[in-house]
């Protein structure tokens, strides 16, 4: 990276890394909606229900990945930065290992969890049995997700997030024809999209240690040393994604607790599908994310912290267009988007009358969120941390306990813009105190009378 080429070219620059960054995200959500759909039209619902279920479990293994990850990557982005590359290099390796050896450790707690977990959510028969045999495979798959994702990141942090949207598209495409496969032709039911997930993911795999191995420039695959200093330093630079995925889930099991106890499977399929925009526009809120974010850390590791303050502006106004879009996208084609998944007429009218109401949460959301990245990009892990613990458990929470008693079904839709809402002010308020501690620019020379002042 340039500093110089940055400075003059910042928009360029957010959309060169962004875009890239975007486009995988969202092809890998798309991936989770394909699964949606294969599940809804040769499962059923209950099948839906109980993908959505074992969610708070994904969470745990994205908070996990994305705390070690990015968390490497900005420690890795300042020392290249700084010219040490060595460094750099060394932080990419044992960071990915890391990422193996934690999410590993997962699988294993999370095998002994599936009792337990649906017994306190009051999932039995059909539900539990699909639960089951999908999150039995996902258990392997969810590893290799993790690395994938470390793995990803460093491509786009040594400037070639080309390369891993091709990897991207790959996954997807295969994924699908695997579905479509398995679970389609083949009558294997959950298993089968569950199995689909593992085999693409594996290649996708394959093609990212081929390019450390043999393309990359600046990160690649060998020994490191293992330094516990750069291990908590990265951890405490990334809790606040950790916080911020782990709260997801916790809100995620809050959500199906009170749906699933409150209208059963019908109104955990419903906001299963209004949960797949949701999840698909996140996707593009973290493109914009993990695509500034090596920019940030490179130029406040440089010393251009306005540089690196107003990158981070841009990609908060790029994220409120992407709110805005979806938004209206969805109230023209609501009707038809809630159809793919299911026939049953219930679950689409429960889906399509809280859809709007739910995604007014967008025009909030992105703001909290790409605040949040900028704070960890820049080594502010405390401000980082209180955005995501607000809008992801401590606030959420309370929304989800209170406003179903009060308003039914349409307090569940409520919860989130209540919450994003809520926690604009409190990244006001580090947004305020950061360009206080900005240093003064200079200001522009005045004009002397008559060589053209008023």
């Amino acid at each position: 990276m340039n500093l110089e080429d940055i400075k003059g070219n910042k928009t360029k620059k957010i959309l060169q890394f962004s875009v890239p960054a975007i486009v995988s995200m969202v092809l890998t959500a798309l991936i989770t909606v394909a699964d949606g759909f294969f599940m809804g039209n040769y499962v059923g619902k209950e099948g839906i229900a109980a993908v959505n279920l074992g969610l708070p479990i994904v969470y745990l293994y994205l908070g996990a990945g994305l705390m070690v990850s990015i968390g490497g990557v900005s420690i890795a982005g300042m020392a290249l930065g700084s010219g040490d590359r060595e460094q750099s290099s060394q932080v990419f390796r044992q960071t990915v290992a890391t990422a193996a050896v934690v999410s590993l450790a997962i699988s294993c707690a999370a095998a002994c969890s599936f009792g337990p977990m649906l017994a306190v959510l009051g999932a039995d028969g059909t539900a539990a049995e699909y639960f089951r045999e999908y999150y039995r495979i996902m258990l392997l798959e969810l590893p290799v997700m993790v690395v994938n994702s470390s793995l990803g990141m460093f491509i786009r942090g040594e400037g070639n997030p080309e390369f891993y949207l091709k990897v991207t598209v790959l996954n997807v495409a295969l994924n699908i024809l695997l579905d479509y496969g398995l679970a389609g032709r083949l009558g294997m039911g959950a298993a089968g999209i569950a199995a689909a997930s593992l085999i693409s993911a594996l290649v996708s795999l394959a093609c990212s240690l081929y390019y450390f191995g043999k393309k990359a420039e600046i990160y690649r695959l060998g020994g490191f040393r293992f330094s516990w200093e750069v291990c908590v330093r990265g951890i405490l630079n990334g809790s606040s994604e950790f916080i911020g995925e782990m709260s997801t889930g916790i809100a995620m099991f809050a959500y199906n607790f009170v749906i699933m106890r409150r209208f059963g499977a019908d109104g955990v399929a419903a906001f299963t599908i209004v949960g797949y925009v949701s999840y698909m526009f996140t996707m593009v809120i973290v493109g914009f994310g993990q695509g500034s974010s090596p920019l940030i850390s490179f130029c406040y590791g440089a010393g251009e912290k306005e540089t690196a303050a107003d990158i981070r502006r841009k990609a908060n106004g790029y994220v409120l267009l992407a709110g805005t879009a979806v938004f209206l996208a969805m109230a023209v084609i609501s009707r038809w988007y809630t159809g793919i998944f299911v026939r049953n007429e219930q679950v689409k009218a429960v889906a399509e009358s809280g859809m709007l109401i739910f995604m007014v949460s967008f025009f909030f959301s992105g703001i909290n969120s790409i605040t949040s990245f900028y704070f960890t990009a820049i080594g502010k892990a405390f401000e980082s941390a209180v955005i995501s613990g607000s809008r992801g458990l401590v606030l959420l929470l309370i929304s989800i306990f209170t406003l179903p008693a009060l308003f039914g079904m349409t307090g569940v839709w409520l919860a989130a813009p209540v919450t994003e809402l809520a926690t604009l002010g409190v990244t006001a308020v580090f947004l305020s105190r950061d360009k206080g501690n900005m240093p003064q620019r200079s200001p522009k020379p005045q004009p002397r009378n008559g060589t053209g002042g008023i």
